[in-house]
Order: C-alpha cells, then structure tokens, then sequence
C-alpha cells in the first residue's frame, strides 16, 4: 500500500537558519558522531521532495539513484532513526508494519486524516483546533510543545458504494 498525500492543501517548506544537512550535522555532533557521506546522501535525498514515504519504498528509490547504491540498509534505518531524534523527519503512521516519514523541520505544524482502506493522507491546517489544544494544555497547567493529530478513518473515494454494472437480464 503506497502513501499518497491529497492535495487538499500545499505545504510550503518554511525558512529555516540552518539547512537539513546542517541541522544533522549539529546534532550528530552532540552524540559523539559525524556526517559520513552515506548520511549526508541520505539527508539530501530524504529532503529532495516532500514525500511521505516507509523506509523500504525510499531504500528502493534511494538505491536506483547514481552513487546511493553503496549505502546500506541497515545504514539508512540508522540514519532514519536518527533522523526522528534529531527532529528532522517524524513518523506519521503505521501500516502494514511499515513506519511512514515526513518532514518535521522547515514545514508548518499540520494534521492529518489517514484512510485506513487505500492509504491516502491528508494534511490540513487548523488554527482552531492549536488554539484549542493550546487552551486544554493551560487549563491543565501543561506546558505544551507542540501537538501531532491523525484521524483514522475511510475517505471520501473509498467511502462511496460500489459502482454496479447493470447486466442486459437486470434490465428487464
């Protein structure tokens, strides 16, 4: 099952001071670490499109690409976990027992609805709905950083009735 964003709005990357590879730099240098150049291909790849994508579709892509085929798959789910640390991508979902990524840095807090029968997801804008979540956190004496809302449901495509082809004999 492929993961496909509607286009019921457009996320529009954010400015942001660092870029994604620098970011990750940063961080792998507070673990003791450093940017190899299979991390810094990942990265760079992860942040060539605004795809949501499981790690076994972007292995795939990832190792079609001129020069990615020297990195491994247990380097990629390194780095995609990494990845998740540094707060660069997020999980979104879970299907199939296959994790779905998206960006996380330099894109604007959004929602999703996730339909359960094809896969679709889409991401929405609400101000109503963080200023709601805003308020029950005050109210509570929580200090909130931020929110992540997935609606699972059926949508729209799926939810319509079948289409029934009426045969010569039903017409009768």
């Amino acid at each position: 099952m492929g993961f496909v964003v509607s286009d019921v709005i457009e996320l529009s990357a954010v400015d942001v001071a660092v870029t994604p590879v620098e970011k990750f730099r940063e961080f792998l240098l507070t673990r003791g670490m450093r940017l190899t150049p299979e991390r810094e291909a990942i990265v760079t790849a992860v942040y060539s499109t605004h795809d949501h994508f499981d790690a076994e579709q972007w292995i795939t892509d990832l190792t079609r690409q001129k020069g990615a085929s020297r990195v491994s798959r247990s380097t990629i789910y390194r780095s995609l976990n990494l990845l998740v640390e540094a707060g660069l991508i997020r999980k979104v979902a879970r299907s199939n027992d296959r994790e779905v990524y998206e960006h996380d840095y330099g894109y604007p807090q959004h929602d999703h609805l996730i339909c359960r029968k094809c896969g679709t997801m889409i991401e929405f804008l609400n101000t109503e709905v963080s200023e709601l979540l805003e308020r029950i956190a005050q109210e509570r004496g929580f200090r909130m950083a931020g929110h992540r809302l997935e609606v699972d449901g059926v949508c729209a495509e799926c939810s319509r009735p079948p289409k029934r082809q009426h045969r010569k004999l039903d017409m009768i």
